[in-house]
């Protein structure tokens, strides 16, 4: 069984209570701010997904180029980072918690 990845500390800070036991696997892009592509010869890419989707709201767009990136630079990635907008999930989670918590009544 493969070990659990830890969030990094950066972001647990935001919600320690609800983030320092989360296993993510999948992100929507809307909760992303940014990828960082770090490549093997040095190079890093920033991509700002909150600037873009500000210009293309369109996510399965923004979904389908990054996974063209990823798929044509495969063999000379070394890492990606995904930055998530900490702000928004926790808002958007608060958000949805307090509706359904209001519907229980």
């Amino acid at each position: 069984m493969p070990k659990k990845k830890a969030l990094p500390k950066d972001i647990v800070e935001h919600w320690p209570e609800v983030l320092k036991d989360v296993d993510i696997k999948v992100v929507p892009v809307k909760y992303l701010h940014a990828v960082r592509v770090y490549f093997k010869d040095g190079k890093m890419w920033d991509i700002d997904i909150a600037k873009t989707l500000r210009k293309n709201p369109s996510e399965k767009s923004i979904e389908n180029t990054l996974e063209q990136i990823f798929l044509e630079y495969e063999n000379n990635i070394k890492n990606i980072d995904f930055r998530l907008d900490t702000a928004k999930v926790k808002a958007d989670i608060q958000a949805r918690t307090k509706y359904f918590m209001k519907k229980r009544r």
